[in-house]
């Protein structure tokens, strides 16, 4: 490796990127040769930024990082706005049992393994037997559902502004998400049609007063699936909901598009109230996401579904967004899911499913992505997952401890038992939305060798609805 450099070189941090190879480009801090992020730290206590919990500070410097951390502005602007209500749609866990449990605001994968680590032999054989008797009772009507309608041809094919970024595998996901709204009713093939033949006076939705005239995209990140949208199904009103910054955004060029109205809300989607957006009070809209990590999810259908938790009754109450239409929601990360967070916990207490039951079948969803989908491993059946060893599998007796017994687990009967657990929970958001007067499915979208995170929530209004009370 060549150690010198030019007078462009030594400005840059002299830490080396193996998988660039090259060093990395930030500006080193004086008298450091290393940036910000390589600079070896101190034995100094660090603290979460009190603002923003992506980074860390010195401790003795927190008084005065918070005077000046970067996102302080847009925290103190975002504050202000109607729609900002702090925690409006992060749930309740009512099941604590102490002042502690309740401090605990977010259970981490490290606990939840301890927790399933911890648990005796018999036990952990008796909880994987729930969770396969659960699955085979309520899970099995989950359709594979993989549509690519024509609307989105010109995307499948290439036929776009080449500056748009394309990566086939996230097109198809795109465009199934499309497809799958098309057959239920919610898109209509008929103005995409037209859209192809550049009559543009069409609205993209299905004729009628009633009918969606807008999208919310929530965890919008860069926003190209409602970019996909916008071109095949002529959508003229968007907001963007993602609480981080990206580049590379398709904002610029919906933008372009002809009588596009476009606004991009940058806040947490557990913050959002969406009935105080101004710019979609009485507009029928549609709520999309393509991979909504984990709680997101739940926080999401709260958002749009209207639930407040009600102290009083120690209950969820359920007021329906009266302009939602549809939502279609692309489930992903379930190994990040909290119970707090979760829509439907009574439905799962009613099955025998605790909160630490609720915490390790989270745990136990990271497995679905750790077998190669791509070889001789598929999740692609009309029914159900495929099953783990059955139910009267002999105990490993000479096994110490449940964690030898998930260590000589095949890697096949890990990744079927954490698809079990996915279907597990977003059966239970699907049976919320029903409960809100929705018809409803969940799906897989898309083969697992393009996406093992491939469930999909889709859902529609039969009617306009009215504000109602569970």
């Amino acid at each position: 490796m060549r150690t010198k450099f030019d007078g462009t070189m030594e400005k840059r941090c002299q830490f080396w990127l193996p998988k660039k190879n090259r060093f990395c480009a930030n500006t080193p801090l004086h008298p450091s040769l290393f940036c910000g992020n390589h600079t070896t730290r101190s034995d100094d206590k660090w603290v979460l930024c009190p603002i923003d919990s992506s980074h860390s500070v010195l401790e003795e410097n927190l008084e005065a990082h918070i005077k000046k951390c970067p996102l302080l502005k847009q925290a103190q602007s975002l504050s202000v706005q109607p729609y900002y209500q702090k925690g409006i749609n992060q749930g309740k866990d009512e099941s604590a049992l102490n002042a502690e449990e309740l401090e605990v605001n977010i259970v981490t994968s490290e606990m939840k393994r301890n927790w399933v680590h911890n648990l005796g032999i018999p036990q952990f054989y008796e909880l994987l037997s729930k969770i396969r008797s659960l699955h085979r009772s309520i899970c099995k009507d989950i359709e594979f559902s993989y549509e690519i309608p024509h609307a989105c041809e010109v995307w499948i094919k290439r036929q776009i502004d080449r500056r748009l970024p394309f990566q086939e595998k996230h097109v198809l996901q795109q465009a199934s998400i499309l497809g799958n709204m098309e057959n239920f009713g919610v898109l209509s093939s008929s103005t995409a049609q037209a859209l192809s033949e550049e009559h543009h006076d069409h609205s993209g939705l299905n004729n009628g007063e009633d009918d969606p005239a807008a999208v919310v995209e929530f965890g919008a990140g860069r926003g190209y699936l409602t970019q996909i949208l916008a071109d095949c199904y002529g959508i003229k009103k968007v907001v963007l909901v993602e609480r981080k910054s990206y580049k590379l955004k398709a904002d610029r060029s919906l933008r372009q598009k002809e009588n596009m109205a476009l606004e991009r809300l940058r806040i947490d989607i557990e913050d959002l109230n969406l009935n105080a957006v101004e710019s979609l009070k009485g507009i029928p809209y549609l709520a999309i996401s393509k991979h909504l990590c984990g709680p997101a999810t739940d926080l999401t259908l709260r958002c749009c579904l209207g639930g407040i938790y009600d102290r009083d009754n120690k209950k969820e109450q359920q007021s329906v967004h009266p302009h939602l239409r549809s939502i279609a929601v692309a489930t992903c990360c379930h190994h990040l899911c909290q119970w707090k967070h979760y829509t439907n916990k009574e439905y799962l207490k009613n099955l025998g499913i605790t909160r630490e039951d609720f915490h390790a079948i989270t745990w136990f969803t990271s497995w679905a992505v750790d077998a190669d989908h791509g070889s001789n491993y598929s999740d692609d059946g009309f029914v159900q997952s495929p099953v783990p060893p059955s139910d009267n599998e002999e105990y490993d007796r000479d096994a110490k401890g449940v964690e030898e017994i998930i260590r000589n687990t095949k890697a096949s009967d890990r990744a079927a038992l954490g698809f079990m657990c996915k279907d597990i929970i977003d059966m239970g958001r699907l049976m919320w939305i029903k409960e809100c007067g929705l018809e409803a499915k969940l799906v897989k979208y898309v083969p697992s060798d393009i996406s093992p995170e491939n469930r999909l929530l889709v859902a529609k209004a039969a009617a306009p609805t009215t504000s109602t009370t569970r």
